[in-house]
Parts: C-alpha cells; sequence; structure tokens
C-alpha cells in the first residue's frame, strides 16, 4: 500500500483551508485519512501553516511520499530539511499582535461636556445670509 501526505480540503467555495494528512494513496482528495498532522490556512495573512513535526518526521521515515503541495509547506517549515539532513530554511513570519487601541482615557480625555457643537449649522447661516441680502437690496432700492 503506497501511503501520500497529501491536503484535504474543506471550508467554503472561496474561503478554502486544508489539513495535511497522511492517507493511501488510492483514496480520494477529501476522503479518509489515516491521521492528520497539520493544517494550511492560505487565506489568511500571512498564511498560517502548522505542521507536527514529530509526526511528518516519522511519516516521511517509513516511506510516505508528500504531494507537491505538501512538499512546499514542509520545506518552508524545515521538515523536509530535518528530513534531508540539509540546514533548515530561515524562520517563518509570525503575524505580530496587534497593540490594543488606546482608551479614551488614557488619551487625556475629559468628561466634561464642551457646551456647543463645533461645527456652525448651515441653515442658520443661509437664513442669516438671505435675510442680510434681501435688507441691503431693500436698502439699495429706496
Amino acid at each position: 500500500m503506497a501511503v501520500k501526505i497529501k491536503l484535504k480540503r474543506l471550508g467554503k467555495i472561496r474561503a478554502p483551508h486544508y489539513r495535511i494528512v497522511v492517507a493511501d494513496s488510492r483514496t480520494r482528495r477529501d476522503g479518509r485519512a489515516i491521521e492528520e498532522i497539520g493544517l494550511y490556512h492560505p487565506v489568511q495573512n500571512p498564511s498560517r501553516i502548522e505542521v507536527d513535526s514529530e509526526r511528518a518526521q516519522y511519516w516521511l521515515s517509513v516511506g510516505a511520499q508528500p504531494t507537491e503541495p505538501v512538499l512546499a509547506i514542509l520545506k518552508k517549515t524545515g521538515d523536509w530539511q530535518k528530513y534531508k539532513g540539509e540546514p533548515a530554511p530561515p524562520p517563518l513570519l509570525q503575524p505580530a499582535e496587534k497593540a490594543a487601541r488606546p482608551s479614551f482615557e488614557a488619551l487625556g480625555g475629559d468628561d466634561e461636556g464642551k457646551g456647543e457643537a463645533i461645527t456652525p449649522k448651515k441653515k442658520a447661516e443661509k437664513k442669516d445670509e438671505a435675510k442680510a441680502e434681501s435688507s441691503s437690496s431693500e436698502s439699495t432700492e429706496a
């Protein structure tokens, strides 16, 4: 029985995510797997890749053949180089944790109200201007 390490597709139509599984080469893509050894979420930014290195090393050592996409993932995580005895690649970029937004009080905000709006009301200005124009035009006619 030939064993392959391949991707099992899950998720919605335009939001795929994969599980890295060890399965018989004759089973269909999303069919029954022998063991699940990792995750791959390509839609996230940066892509999320998690591989159980110990299990991947075991399955490679007993002769499981990775498919091309899984081979690329194993090369990125360094598991393929570890299996072949080559130097490890540079570490993957880990997503930086987002800093929490500062609170209102931390920014120096005060609880006291200002009392009036900052932006003047446009409707009132237009009425005042219209009254001023009509009164100035009446005074020039007289």
